[in-house]
């Protein structure tokens, strides 16, 4: 079976590389974050170790915007003033 998914860098140089059928991919992950880093020329120099998949397969994480469990919608008149005031201080005023 050829390697996919997650597997600990067998280059040494990331955490984490993803492999698809087989091959080492550019994507690499490292602290959680990802991003991307071509593979070195030559081999590997340790064998494959596939990581252990730690997010949560049952989505339960994810959730609709108008979700009524999450609780009523707010809107804070003034932080959307402050967020305003600041995107034309940094922006400018849009002409």
């Amino acid at each position: 079976m050829k390697a996919q998914g997650w597997y600990r860098d067998p280059y040494l140089v990331h955490e984490d590389r993803y492999f698809s059928d087989g091959r080492p991919t550019k994507l690499v992950r490292d602290c959680g974050t990802e991003s991307y880093d071509p593979p070195p020329p030559g081999p590997p120099k340790v064998e494959l170790a596939e990581v252990a998949n730690s997010q949560q397969a049952d989505d339960s994480d994810l959730r609709r915007a108008d979700d009524a469990s999450v609780g009523p919608a707010t809107y804070d008149k003034k932080a959307a003033f402050w967020a305003a005031l600041d995107s034309v201080a940094v922006y400018g005023p849009m002409n």
